[in-house]
């Protein structure tokens, strides 16, 4: 795994990484300066909104800040671990308000860390249109729980059309912001915490702290969610005994880190990421896996796919996007889009990045936590030529 600053360099890196910029005609290189003015001084879309969700339930959203006393940050040192959740859940349509996707200081360190705070307005990002709605009223029910980890140093917005998609089709979903891990998240008393870990992850060694320690927070927000006084108002939502987990990047590795510690966790998905914390000889006990990867994530083109994929034990698929690259499976691609600011080495639009993401996610828990199966997941579909399926 890369060191996140030289990941940043690689284009328009990490907020629409990897989008990268280009004006007429040329691309932005690492550590150019960006001679264009902001989004909307040219034909660009000034208004940007992510798909909508597929489902038959509107999507509610609460935020959650949660605190493990039990647990020093190991990022400040001091102080106890702390998490943001995201709770999105089904809901009654025509109740709730509409949020914004992230505040002005969250969206402003994060375009001001890829030097692109004087191309993108902080407006811009946080106007994004979403669609979950806060003080929506639930549907009632038992759902399954899914847990979103996003990206080292990205915030658990950009997973945002994944989750409301979810969410939609009758699943509760909590995407989690691990404190100190992304380059500027919200918590309560007016604190926006930064990147501490950006500057302590240097190493294969580094990043293995990361994945293990998400993995605890994992299971911390388990107990939290599922234990005998859950902290959300709406936990009688969660069926306790269906509960799945998937991550983009480092939040990938983390999925099967946690999986390994915690056998609540009945299923995972990592997205294009490394395996940090390698899974064990053991394997994870049966329990399926599915590895979703960006084109050149196809056998021998990640080391630690390659050595982990014999120890996955359970049901397992090996599936590639051609056309994709590392955020093809976030916001990014549907916001660069509408934005105007393509990717010419990851050609797959965004639009239908977002659709095929949802497709495969979704079909994988409605077969592993609703037992209904899925043909999609057998093999390539005439409908979806970009899909490439992998058996090592």
């Amino acid at each position: 795994m890369k060191n996140r600053r030289t990941a940043a360099a690689l284009t328009l890196a990490a907020i629409l990484l990897p989008l990268p910029l280009a004006t007429a005609g040329t691309s932005v290189a690492a550590g150019t300066s960006v001679a264009a003015g902001p989004v909307g001084t040219d034909d660009r879309r000034t208004t940007v909104e992510l798909p909508r969700p597929t489902g038959r339930f509107a999507v509610g959203r609460e935020d959650l800040h949660l605190v493990d006393r039990s647990r020093t940050d190991p990022w400040a040192g001091s102080g106890p671990r702390e998490l943001m959740v995201t709770m999105r859940y089904p809901a009654r349509h025509d109740s709730g308000r509409a949020t914004r996707y992230l505040t002005p200081e969250e969206a402003r360190l994060l375009l001001v860390d890829r030097g692109l705070d004087q191309v993108i307005p902080v407006e811009t990002l946080t106007g994004t249109r979403t669609h979950g709605r806060t003080g929506a009223r639930p549907v009632a029910g038992r759902y399954p729980l899914i847990v979103l980890s996003p990206g080292f140093s990205v915030h658990r917005a950009t997973l945002t059309a994944l989750a409301e998609d979810l969410a939609s089709r009758g699943y509760v979903v909590a995407s989690v912001d691990h404190a100190y891990e992304s380059v500027g998240t919200a918590f309560p008393g007016g604190r926006v915490l930064t990147c501490l870990a950006c500057e302590k992850v240097q190493d294969e060694a580094g990043y293995r702290t990361v994945s293990d320690t998400r993995s605890r927070d994992v299971s911390f927000l388990l107990d939290r969610l599922t234990g005998r006084n859950p902290v959300w108002r709406h936990a009688g939502l969660i069926d306790p005994g269906r509960i799945a987990m998937a991550g983009h990047s480092i939040g990938g590795a983390s999925t099967a880190a946690a999986m390994a510690a915690d056998g609540r966790i009945r299923a995972g998905i990592n997205m294009d990421g490394g395996f940090s914390t390698p899974v064990p000889a053991a394997g994870l006990g049966g329990r399926p896996f599915m590895l979703l990867g960006a084109q050149q994530r196809g056998p021998g083109g990640n080391a630690s796919w390659d050595r982990d994929w014999p120890l996955l034990d359970g049901w397992k698929r090996w599936i590639t996007f051609a056309g994709s690259a590392h955020f093809t499976f976030t916001d990014f691609p549907a916001i660069g889009e509408q934005l105007g600011l393509p990717d010419e080495e990851a050609p797959l639009p965004g639009g239908r990045s977002v659709e095929l993401t949802r497709r495969y996610v979704g079909a994988f828990f409605d077969q592993h936590l609703r037992g209904r199966p899925q043909p999609v997941l057998d093999g390539p579909s005439p409908d979806a030529p970009e899909v490439a399926f992998h058996t090592p």
